[in-house]
């Protein structure tokens, strides 16, 4: 099973302690680019792939994700067909 195949199955079992490095990664399989959205942006992350953005704000101090953005995001991909 590849790295990329692992952090799909670890993020489709909405796992509590999903980080922002991992979300990271995986956008980043799927070739997303991770751009900040300005000065003024503060926490708030834009990953963009052509026309497709998902906003992220990355969690702080401890970096893991809440529960409603691993939903979120697995909804998004699911509607990108991604997952």
């Amino acid at each position: 099973m590849s790295k990329k195949e692992k952090l799909i199955a670890r993020l489709l079992s909405r796992p509590k302690d999903f980080d922002y490095d991992e979300a990271k990664a995986l956008l980043q399989y799927f070739d997303f680019v991770e751009s900040h959205k300005g000065k003024t942006s503060g926490s708030r992350v834009e990953f963009v792939r052509g026309n497709d953005t998902i906003l992220l704000h990355k969690p702080h101090p401890s970096g893991e994700l809440k529960s409603y953005q691993v939903k979120q995001l697995i909804d998004t991909l699911k509607e990108l067909k991604l997952l």
